[in-house]
């Protein structure tokens, strides 16, 4: 995506991706409010990216660098919906996957089974289902753990 850039979140960059997560699917059908969302976002153990696309906040990636068995996981992705479909997502992704090639060997990623858009993304830039959780956070759907060799 051109004229992007993505850092680590400040403060306020940390309360706008909160909102952004508690606005946007899959966190609006699983029920997670803006309450935990801003946990998650002021969360020391986790590590938040924003990225920017010509001086105007674009999306956001939170990671847990040790999530999965110690390797990372992508713990939420959102993009706000006027740059959706443009590259974001996929920029913000192979930034999480970039920051860790060399130190990990594996990263993960979850998607809910009614997040068809999200799932098609994923499995695009190489990720591979390696199991799933049935009625895991609500009933009739489930969370699908992604995997990906870096």
């Amino acid at each position: 995506m051109e004229n992007s850039d993505i850092h680590l979140a400040n403060d306020t960059e940390k309360e706008i991706a909160a909102h952004l997560f508690a606005g946007s699917e899959p966190w609006i059908s699983l029920g997670i409010g803006i309450e935990q969302c801003r946990l998650n976002c002021y969360d020391h153990e986790f590590q938040l990216y924003v990225s920017y696309s010509d001086n105007r906040p674009a999306g956001a990636v939170l990671i847990d660098p040790r999530g999965v068995a110690g390797s990372p996981y992508i713990k939420s992705i959102a993009v706000f919906p006027e740059f959706r479909g443009k590259g974001m997502g996929t920029s913000l992704i192979k930034f999480a996957e970039d920051m860790f090639r060399g130190k990990a060997r594996h990263i993960f990623i979850c998607v809910s089974s009614f997040n068809k858009r999200a799932e098609k993304l994923y499995m695009n830039l190489g990720f591979q289902l390696v199991g799933e959780l049935r009625d895991y956070i609500i009933n009739g759907a489930s969370e699908m753990l992604l995997w990906k060799k870096l």
